[in-house]
């Protein structure tokens, strides 16, 4: 997961098939996925039901920074929220952001989505930093 090494400790007699596929689980994701036509079957089959999306340009001279906050959150929520990242800039992207009800003026934006019952919630963000992130996951959470 993002050339990070993460190790169970197998020596501890506590470990079970439940806490071996738990940990599976939660690493087998980047912290942040990328929403492209490849990963979309991906993303839509996640075991993981809450997906927040940083819909923003990738091209923009903020974002490397951006994305160092964003998956600084991300590491908050592993195993409880699947984070993606849409390029605003791809045409192919255009449908996400009209779902959300989103002008390319109002981003960069974060929107959150429940899938089962698909409720959902946006906050547009004038820079991207951990607990803005952290506060709107947990308003959304309660």
């Amino acid at each position: 997961v993002d050339n990070d090494r993460r190790d169970l400790d197998m020596n501890n007699k506590d470990v079970d098939a439940e806490k071996i596929t738990r940990f599976i689980r939660m690493n087998e994701l980047r912290l942040v996925t990328e929403y492209n036509p490849v990963t979309a079957i991906g993303v839509m089959q996640s075991s993981l039901q809450l997906h927040l999306l940083l819909i923003t340009d990738k091209m923009s001279p903020k974002h490397p920074e951006r994305m160092r906050r964003y998956r600084a959150a991300a590491e908050l929520f592993k195993g409880k929220i699947l984070f993606i990242l849409v390029d605003s800039n791809l045409n192919s992207n255009e449908r996400i952001v009209s779902f959300f009800k989103l002008k390319k003026s109002q981003l960069p934006a974060l929107a959150i989505f429940h899938a089962p019952d698909e409720e959902q919630d946006v906050l547009t963000l004038d820079e991207v930093s951990v607990e803005r992130v952290q506060d709107f996951c947990n308003r959304f959470l309660q």
